[in-house]
């Protein structure tokens, strides 16, 4: 590989691009696990009572702000990606991208003080 295209890796719009590639994988890995939750509620409500009081730990209201952080994240760059289709784009671009990042942050970060 050349060192352009090295170079072309650090650039801010293809690190949002791959963050928003692996917040997708990871959304699509979550989704299985969340149809097994909800299933639960149908076929046996016990579990899913043990399952919410394993929520209330703290180490999972973590991963709940990824979880929210990696929605806003993949929300936003999807809508970023639609811009780039159907608007017409200068320079700023990298002022959006990083836009994007800070109001799924704040996103995730609101959701997170709300939970704990």
């Amino acid at each position: 590989m050349s060192v352009a295209a090295y170079r072309n890796r650090a650039h801010p719009l293809w690190i949002a691009y791959l963050v928003h590639r692996l917040s997708g994988l990871f959304l699509a890995l979550f989704l299985p696990f969340h149809f097994w939750v909800l299933a639960l509620a149908a076929s046996d409500p016990g579990r899913l009572d043990g399952f919410l009081a394993f929520t209330e730990y703290g180490i999972v209201k973590v991963a709940e702000f990824g979880l929210v952080f990696g929605l806003a994240v993949h929300m936003f760059g999807g809508l970023r990606l639609l811009a780039l289709e159907w608007l017409p784009w200068s320079a700023p671009q990298k002022t959006l991208a990083a836009g994007a990042a800070a109001l799924s942050f704040g996103i995730a970060g609101t959701f997170l003080i709300q939970a704990v």
